[in-house]
């Protein structure tokens, strides 16, 4: 948590601010043949719709949350530590893109829960 203004930082002064979007849903990936050519996205808060083209695309999303069962029980079950905005975004957009899902059968099981 504390690592990302600091990340952010740096990629604020390497890019420079008018290549940096912020708050975009990206929901499709442009696919040229076999490679991924860019995304498609649109602004959570104006009414745009944003056409990214790219040489390489790098998916950072969020796993899916509530797919299994809780370990936990009474006041624990059905808290997740994920937040219940991951969707699985990342299977969806890397298995339209042509990857190969393997080692699906890992589950991350945290330690905690929040609130709890």
């Amino acid at each position: 948590e504390s690592y990302k203004i600091i990340v952010a930082e740096a990629a604020k002064n390497a890019l420079g601010t008018d290549n940096i979007y912020e708050r975009v849903f990206i929901v499709e990936p442009l696919l040229d043949g076999d490679r991924i050519a860019g995304a498609v996205g649109f602004s959570t808060r104006e009414e745009k719709i944003y056409v990214f083209k790219a040489k390489a695309v790098l998916a950072c999303m969020g796993g899916a949350v509530g797919v299994f069962k809780p370990r936990s029980t009474g006041e624990g079950l059905g808290r997740s530590w994920y937040p219940p905005f991951s969707t699985g975004s990342s299977t969806y957009f890397t298995l339209k893109a042509g990857a190969e899902q393997t080692c699906q059968e890992i589950r991350f099981i945290p330690v905690r829960f929040k609130d709890g």
